[in-house]
């Protein structure tokens, strides 16, 4: 079994040149994030190095061995969701060969797609979030920029990493929208409303500038003057979540989230909200219903003299 692991753990060095070039197809017509990109070679290696260890290969590959791969990850305890994605990538993978005839059958044509768990997202009450936009202290550069940052993910709902990407020309103060650039390059005009225009305003005009470095479009630069990382803006979030005495378990889109469970609890048509956050399909919108109900739920548990 040694000598198997180690003439598997050395193929594996080397990518499968069909797995190449369906994540290059991914980047190149589709535009896919580099996390998407990371996530599809990530599952697909794991299920090449199953099959090297039973002596095939990833071209070569049945409808059983895709069975049994499955089972695999369960008896791994792998959760319900990731099983799930998994086995999408190996599908979206193996509709890819097919199509461009570089594989006569598609052994997930038959395989049946386990059910994901709907899990409800962590968001924040509204008096919450009152408290962490309240953290900041906006007479220091860097606090200021970050509560502009904050206002702004609050009032618009977006990704993290839309968020950080941003450039001055994305913005229009004067108007009150930002043109947001999402997942597969695809854009779309969201409103800021007044408090974010003014908190964006007044960052611009007394804090920008002090923590440029050299000459730059990035609306908010680290304090080397560069762009900020998502995962450096995740531990700023973090620190102030503490700050504010805030103990819900944050994630980098706790505030995305509360944007659109908060829209949702005020009426909001779900087509709008969806639009607003860029999903592509309103399935994926549908979750915050799920918030609010969840929400009215526990309002109506705790203060209703029969619950």
């Amino acid at each position: 079994m040694q000598s198997n692991l180690t003439k598997t753990q050395k193929t594996q060095q080397h990518e499968h040149p069909l797995v190449a070039q369906f994540i290059d197809m991914l980047w190149l017509e589709q535009g896919l994030s580099d996390n998407t990109l990371s996530s599809y070679r990530s599952d697909l290696k794991l299920f090449r190095l199953f099959l090297l260890e039973c002596d095939t290969d990833i071209d070569k590959a049945s409808f059983d061995d895709i069975v049994r791969f499955q089972h695999h990850l369960v008896e791994l305890k792998r959760a319900k969701n990731t099983v799930t994605r998994m086995i999408s990538a190996l599908r979206r993978f193996y509709n890819y060969l097919q199509t461009h005839h570089l594989i006569a059958i598609n052994p997930t044509s038959k395989v049946v797609m386990p059910k994901a768990d709907k899990k409800l997202p962590k968001t924040l009450s509204q008096q919450q979030v009152e408290a962490l936009l309240d953290a900041p202290n906006i007479d220091d550069a860097i606090e200021n920029r970050d509560y502009a940052m904050l206002e702004l993910l609050y009032a618009t709902g977006m990704r993290v990493t839309e968020l950080v990407s941003l450039q001055m020309p994305q913005i229009s103060l004067q108007q009150g929208v930002i043109r947001v650039i999402g997942k597969g390059n695809k854009e779309r005009l969201v409103p800021m409303g007044e408090v974010a225009v003014d908190a964006l305003t007044n960052y611009i005009q007394y804090s920008r500038n002090e923590l440029l470095k050299v000459s730059s479009d990035v609306l908010f630069p680290s304090k080397r003057g560069t762009q900020m990382t998502r995962q450096t803006f995740w531990h700023r979030i973090k620190a102030y979540a503490i700050r504010a005495n805030i103990s819900v378990e944050l994630s980098p889109h706790t505030l995305r989230h509360a944007f659109a469970t908060h829209l949702v609890n005020h009426g909001a048509d779900l087509r709008v909200v969806q639009l607003l956050l860029g999903h592509s399909d309103l399935s994926t919108t549908q979750i915050y219903t799920h918030v609010a109900k969840a929400r009215l739920q526990e309002l109506h548990s705790v203060h209703h003299p029969r619950a």
